[in-house]
């Protein structure tokens, strides 16, 4: 089954499998082959086939949250079945991209800025002339998550991004964790070599709006949380929630900016716009001990090379 990051691309890419499939009725017949011709290789052209290697929704959770607590703060998630599907040959890799069924976005850098994997990576991180990594975490349902990315420090020229869980640190195993216990472990690390493992975001997953003829895509925010969806709008036909936290605009951290500021970066950010959002019910318990002030002047809020 194919899977598209919007509906405009799933609706793009069906009227050009359709024209294609209408101009194959309108090839010339071959001409009849004689008798006892000689032996040759049988030929089967084929119309390449597209495939996304794309997380289901389950996969965005990923924790040992119960059924009860999600239910009760995120009923959405409540019910999720996990589908194993087999995976033919992908199409040829785009960057990041690579086999994402996109005819509309798929050039879009916001989309490859925002990518979302899951996936679990391995990083060396280095403390600066401060002895410090540039990064606070907080733990959730015995997860330790990377909550605050101070600019240009050693965190985030690692890569590192609000909502990474923690895994280990320096070969120790982290769940169940305090906050205290993890920034211990981090302080006691040496200066140089330190390795850390981290899960992408298990909790995050990013949506891709089209605006509309007069810029808009369709929701409305307070204070970053997503409150009101637009009617046949692309926000609403593309599956946005609300009581969702905005992360990110086009792969660009927006924690602590005013809702001024993330309206501007939605303005002016093209008119394919990807955007990355949370729970409300985890963001909330993840920046619950931290400062609006420290969120704005202490986040990262660089725009990511791809």
């Amino acid at each position: 089954m194919s899977l598209y990051p919007s509906l405009e691309d799933m609706k793009v890419d069906h009227m050009i499998k359709a024209q294609l499939l209408a101009d194959q009725h309108y090839i010339p017949h071959p001409p009849q082959v004689p008798q006892n011709p000689l032996p040759q290789a049988a030929s089967c052209p084929s119309a390449p086939e597209h495939h996304i290697l794309y997380p289901a929704l389950g996969d965005y959770m990923g924790l040992e949250l119960s059924e009860d607590v999600i239910a009760a703060n995120m009923p959405e998630y409540a019910v999720v079945n996990r589908q194993s599907t087999a995976l033919a040959p992908q199409a040829p890799s785009t960057g990041s991209l690579s086999g994402m069924i996109a005819p509309l976005s798929g050039n879009s850098l916001g989309l490859q800025r925002a990518h979302v994997t899951n996936g679990i990576r391995e990083l060396t991180l280095c403390k600066d002339k401060d002895g410090k990594i540039g990064m606070r975490v907080h733990s959730v349902n015995n997860g330790v998550f990377v909550c605050l990315v101070s600019p240009n420090s050693p965190a985030s020229m690692a890569g590192l991004r609000f909502g990474d869980q923690v895994l280990e640190i320096n070969g120790v195993t982290v769940a169940g964790y305090s906050m205290d216990q993890a920034h211990k472990l981090l302080r006691k690390a040496p200066n140089n070599g330190i390795k850390v493992i981290v899960r992408d975001r298990p909790f995050e997953r990013t949506i891709t709006l089209h605006k509309d003829s007069v810029g808009h895509i369709g929701f409305q925010f307070k204070n970053g949380k997503i409150t009101t969806l637009v009617k046949d709008s692309s926000a609403a036909r593309n599956g946005l929630l609300t009581d969702h936290q905005l992360l990110e605009v086009n792969g660009k951290n927006v924690i602590g900016l005013k809702d001024k500021e993330i309206g501007a970066e939605i303005e002016n950010g093209g008119d394919i716009i990807t955007i990355t959002i949370i729970p409300s019910y985890i963001y909330e318990h993840m920046i619950k001990k931290m400062s609006g002030s420290l969120l704005k002047s202490g986040m990262d809020h660089s725009i990511p090379t791809v």
